[in-house]
């Protein structure tokens, strides 16, 4: 009976098997077999006889941001990538593929997603992703960039489709966040690390925009007439407040009324019709008597 531990367990998720990176490095850890070892030894044979021509078909470099995946026979033939630097192969047996580890970017097209509350919106982005086990980016999807890409698609559509329109339009941080947790989750067997993702730009229909507008324009001009409305309350209590000191002093009110016509006076382009009140002229009239 053979042991299996959690760690090189097969995975089996949609009636396909998933690979663990653990387990592709075990499998591929193993014997090549009497016949691959006699090819083995044969290539090692030719580089003898033919050497100093074949120690350039033998010696490889890769660069400091880029790792190699060397195939012997068919086989990963070591548990880690080779590099940075010099290499070497067997021309006959080996065969290999660069990894390039640097972050890569790309746009996510414009998706037409319907919201949760029936809008149909226009919603762009872009992803920022990197390879971090070239083995499993190499072993277990057959081209890793381009199924990051068309996964990003979907997943954007996926995650607005739950998202209300208002959601949509102020909580593009939580939404972004939201997407870069799935994408992780879902590359992290293919060996990538999604970085960041980022909302570009959301469009709305033009009838949505005029009206959004209109309600927006209403909403402002209906805050006005409160604001009037306040003001005009909060005038009337001043001027019953007014009135009732004035009612204590008569002679304040004709002081007012004298300050009003001097305000008036000051334009210079009016005639103004004074009235003389009649409790000064009592006073000449009862001496004329």
């Amino acid at each position: 009976m053979i042991s299996t531990t959690s760690s090189t367990v097969e995975m089996v998720t949609q009636g396909k098997l998933e690979i663990s990176e653990e387990n592709v490095e075990e499998k591929n850890a193993g014997r090549l077999g009497c016949f691959g070892w006699l090819l083995v030894i044969i290539s090692v044979l030719f580089i003898a006889v033919t050497f100093p021509i074949t120690l350039f078909m033998c010696v490889k470099i890769v660069k400091e941001y880029e790792r190699a995946v060397i195939f012997r026979l068919g086989r990963i033939s070591d548990r880690k990538p080779k590099g940075p630097g010099l290499f070497f192969v067997l021309p006959c047996t080996d065969n290999f593929v660069k990894v390039d580890l640097r972050t890569v970017s790309f746009d996510i097209p414009p998706q037409e997603i319907l919201t949760k509350d029936s809008v149909t919106v226009s919603v762009d982005g872009v992803v920022y992703f990197c390879i971090h086990c070239p083995i499993s980016s190499v072993a277990n999807v057959s081209n890793a960039h381009s199924s990051t890409r068309l996964l990003a698609q979907t997943t954007l559509r996926n995650v607005l489709g739950t998202k209300n329109l208002s959601e949509l339009l102020s909580d593009r941080e939580g939404i972004s966040l939201s997407m870069q947790k799935t994408l992780d989750e879902a590359t992290d067997p293919w060996g990538i690390k999604v970085e960041r993702v980022e909302i570009k730009d959301v469009k709305l229909p033009q009838q949505l925009q005029r009206a959004m507008a209109a309600e927006a324009e209403a909403s402002r001009e209906a805050r006005a007439k409160i604001i009037a409305a306040e003001g005009e309350m909060k005038a009337s209590r001043a001027l019953k407040e007014a009135s009732l000191v004035l009612a204590e002093a008569p002679s304040a009110l004709q002081l007012r009324y004298l300050q009003t016509l001097n305000t008036i006076a000051a334009e210079k382009n009016s005639t103004i019709i004074f009235p003389l009140p009649i409790d000064t002229m009592q006073s000449f009239m009862q001496r004329k008597l």
